[in-house]
């Protein structure tokens, strides 16, 4: 009979073989096995609970384990329970060989996390079958865990330089901000030279505040955005907004409609929540800006603000229909349709943003031929 360390020592001929712990306390069924797989695996062996457990943990881990389920002190079942509880060997496919026959007995094994079950008397062509089939699925599982890994490390990288550079780009903008308030200050410009340098001076800022933005999606993203809250008088926003696309407007002859309750906005009313001005610039920015662009021309936008006990809301409905094929996924990132320069993140910012200022968005669809985004608190 062969000794457990003679069985270690079997020559190992190519880096590629993998290895099985087999572990049994009868050293005539180590012997058997050993005689089927040395040809093709590396072999250790164990012939009790306690030290499948240590070869296991150990830092040269086994591809897969062929354990007996009755011996002596720690049995089968309870190895392979300990096995899967620790993270460092949970994936280490476990194949049963006992005398056992019962469905019952492998129902528990299956139930423990084993992959697969075999009964004595061993056959030599279904042990190898069986293990040829679970080392290759091992063998797929971790490449592709391995992939998957690469893949995430390489989206993080890429977000990170994104952060940096957006980071980076600030440093410059101070000077492209600063410099046309100085020339200013330093007269003797015509009005149109005067307008030029106040055109530069808004653009930096609007970029500034762009890049700004985008480093605070990326923390809302991660959960580490922290909002300042103050009032905010929405009907302002949007009123700014409207202007900035005054040219769009004009050109395919779109009107705003502002209404209060289901009545015309009065020149005195206002609607104010509490939230982050560059935060609610931003998230109405995108949806007013949707909204013209998918609006026909010679049409109208109805913006409508709702104050009552049972709803706070804000209303932007449009002429023109989202496309059936985005509806179920609107909000979702990089979900765009027809837009040859579309980037999909404006509604998904937009939702991200409604959510940082404890609200909700949702994309109403029920009347035909029109759309109407709602935000609500």
């Amino acid at each position: 009979m062969e000794t457990e360390e003679r069985l270690q020592m079997n020559p190992v001929t190519t880096e590629e073989k993998k290895t099985i712990l087999v572990v049994d306390d009868v050293p005539e069924n180590i012997d058997i096995l050993n005689e089927i797989l040395k040809k093709k695996y590396r072999i250790k062996v164990a012939t009790n609970g306690e030290k499948a457990l240590k070869i296991a943990n150990g830092k040269s881990k086994p591809d897969l384990i062929l354990l007996d389920i009755m011996m002596p002190g720690i049995d089968g079942y309870e190895v392979c329970q300990r096995l899967k509880a620790e993270p460092s060997t949970n994936k280490i496919p476990i194949i049963f060989i006992t005398a056992k026959n019962d469905e019952v007995d492998e129902n528990k094994g299956f139930a423990l996390g084993a992959v697969d079950y075999i009964t004595k008397p061993i056959s030599p062509p279904i042990v190898l079958a069986r293990i040829k089939a679970h080392i290759s699925l091992k063998v797929a599982r971790d490449t592709l865990e391995q992939q998957n890994h690469e893949l995430l490390q390489a989206a993080e990288l890429k977000e990170e330089i994104e952060r940096i550079t957006r980071h980076d780009l600030k440093s410059p903008l101070n000077a492209i901000i600063g410099y046309p308030e100085l020339i200013l200050m330093e007269g003797g410009l015509n009005p149109m030279q005067t307008e030029w340098l106040e055109v530069i001076e808004d653009s930096g800022k609007r970029m500034l505040q762009m890049i700004n933005l985008s480093l605070d999606i990326f923390k809302i993203e991660r959960g580490l955005y922290k909002p300042k809250f103050v009032k905010v008088s929405l009907r302002t926003i949007l009123q700014k907004v409207e202007k900035e696309l005054l040219s769009l407007l004009q050109h395919k002859n779109i009107s705003l409609q502002y209404k209060m309750d289901q009545a015309p906005l009065a020149a005195s009313s206002s609607f104010e929540i509490m939230g982050e001005e560059l935060l609610c610039y931003s998230l109405f920015a995108n949806l007013l800006k949707n909204a013209v662009e998918a609006s026909p021309e010679n049409s109208e936008i109805s913006i409508q603000f709702t104050n009552s006990q049972e709803e706070r809301s804000v209303s932007i409905r449009n002429a023109g229909e989202v496309p059936s094929a985005i509806r179920n996924n609107f909000f979702d990132k990089f979900v765009t349709y027809g837009k040859e320069n579309g980037t999909g993140l404006g509604t998904y910012s937009a939702k991200l943003m409604a959510e940082v200022l404890r609200g909700k968005i949702e994309l109403l669809s029920k009347e035909k031929g029109y759309t109407t985004i709602l935000v609500h608190w």
